[in-house]
C-alpha cells in the first residue's frame, strides 16, 4: 500500500475538489491509502458520498486551515503543528504517509515543508519540479517558483534532483538535462550558469547526461528530458507558457465560431481538435514536486478541479512507487564522494 497524505483544506476550493479527486486517483491507484487532515464539519459530508474513498482514508480533524493569501511567515506562526497543512505534512516525517499532496499557498508550503522535514544534506535550497508537455511527451522543469536566484553548486544539485525525478517518473535510465540560457553557445549567460555548465561537463555523472544550454523554444520541443533554470527564471516561464496555451484555446475557438464554414470545418477535424484539447489540458500535467527534502511534497494547482487534484495524487504515487528520494540521495552520495581529496597516508590507515 502507498499512502498519501492529504491536505483536504488547501486550494481555492478546498474539499470540494480534494476528496473528489481522490476518489479519482484511487479508481486508477487501488493500492493507495490515504490521510487526511481538515475540518471536520466541512470534511466529513462530502467523503460520506464517496465510500470506497471513506473505507480507505484515516479523517483527522484540525482547527486551522491556511488561508492562500496567507503570508509564509504567518502561517508558520499561525499553522505550526495545528493547521491541515502542517499535519499533513508531518505524517510524511513521522512514517504515517510515504508522500503529502496540498493545492493550498505555494509559499507557506514550502515554509512548513522545509521546517518540518528539513532538507537533504548537501543541498542548500529546494527546488519545485513541474511537468511540462512538449512536441516528443513531457520533460520536467525546475526551479519553478521555490527560490529567486541560484549560484552554480546549486544549479549542478537541480540538475541531479531533475535527473532523478526523471528517472522515477520516466523511468529513463540516463535522462539529459539542460541548463536554460539566453543562447547555445558557452560564451553566453550568466557567469553562474556558464559555470554550472562547466561543473556538469567536468562531473561527467553516469546518472545523467549533460546536454548542453538550451534556449526558451527548446522547452517545448523537449530537446531534454530535464531543463535546469533559477525560480525567478522558470517561474516566468511556467506562467507564459500557461497564459499562451489559454490565449491560443481562445483564439481556435473564436475562428472556429466565426462563419458556417469555419464551424464545419471543426466538426470534420473534431477529432484532431479533441487530441490537441487533451495534450494542452493543464490538469493532465498537475503536480510540481518539491526537491531536496527529506519527504515527498507535491503542490496542486489551487485552482484546479478533481481531475487535476487526481493528477497531482497520481504523480506523488509515482515519485513513491519509483523511490524518488532515494534516487536522489544516493546520486547526491556518489556526486559528493567523488568531490572529496583522495585520502592521505594517515587517514588511509
Amino acid at each position: 500500500m502507498i499512502r498519501i497524505s492529504l491536505d483536504a483544506m488547501g486550494g481555492d476550493f478546498g474539499p470540494a475538489v480534494v476528496i473528489p479527486g481522490a476518489a479519482k486517483a484511487l479508481e486508477r491507484h487501488p493500492d493507495m491509502v490515504f490521510v487526511m487532515y481538515g475540518l471536520q464539519q466541512e470534511c466529513e459530508p462530502i467523503l460520506a458520498k464517496f465510500p470506497k474513498l471513506k473505507e480507505k482514508t484515516t479523517f483527522h480533524h484540525c482547527d486551522v486551515a491556511i488561508t492562500m493569501d496567507e503570508k509564509p511567515s504567518a502561517a508558520l506562526r499561525r499553522g505550526r503543528y495545528v493547521s491541515s497543512m502542517w499535519r499533513s505534512i508531518e505524517a510524511v516525517k513521522s512514517g504515517e504517509a510515504d508522500a503529502v499532496v496540498s493545492a493550498g499557498n505555494t509559499g507557506a508550503l514550502m515554509a512548513m515543508a522545509k521546517f518540518c522535514l528539513r532538507t537533504m544534506e548537501n543541498i542548500e535550497r529546494p527546488a519545485i519540479a513541474g511537468i511540462w508537455p512538449t512536441l516528443k511527451g513531457e520533460s520536467i522543469v525546475l526551479d519553478i517558483g521555490a527560490t529567486i536566484g541560484a549560484d552554480a553548486q546549486q544549479l549542478l544539485d537541480f540538475s541531479l534532483m531533475g535527473g532523478a525525478m526523471a528517472r522515477a517518473l520516466f523511468e529513463i535510465e540516463k535522462p539529459t538535462v539542460g541548463l536554460l540560457n539566453v543562447g547555445v553557445e558557452e560564451v553566453k549567460g550568466q557567469e553562474e550558469v556558464k559555470e554550472a555548465g562547466r561543473m556538469l561537463r567536468e562531473a561527467n555523472l553516469s546518472t545523467i547526461s549533460y546536454h548542453g544550454f538550451v534556449e526558451g523554444d527548446d522547452i517545448g520541443r523537449g530537446v531534454v528530458d530535464v531543463v535546469v533554470t533559477e525560480g525567478f527564471t522558470g517561474n516566468i516561464a511556467l506562467k507564459t507558457a500557461e497564459g499562451t496555451a489559454k490565449q491560443m484555446a481562445e483564439l481556435l475557438r473564436s475562428a472556429m465560431s466565426r462563419t458556417l464554414m469555419s464551424k464545419i470545418g471543426y466538426l470534420l477535424a473534431k477529432g484532431a481538435f479533441d487530441r490537441l484539447r487533451e495534450k494542452m489540458d493543464p490538469r493532465k500535467v498537475n503536480g510540481g514536486v518539491f526537491l531536496g527534502l527529506n519527504g515527498i511534497v507535491i503542490k496542486s494547482h489551487g485552482g484546479t478541479d478533481a481531475e487535476g487534484y487526481a493528477a497531482a495524487i497520481d504523480v506523488g504515487y509515482d515519485m513513491v512507487r519509483n523511490a524518488l528520494n532515494q534516487k536522489i540521495v544516493q546520486d547526491l552520495k556518489t556526486y559528493h564522494a567523488r568531490r572529496l581529496p583522495p585520502a592521505g597516508p594517515e587517514e588511509a590507515a
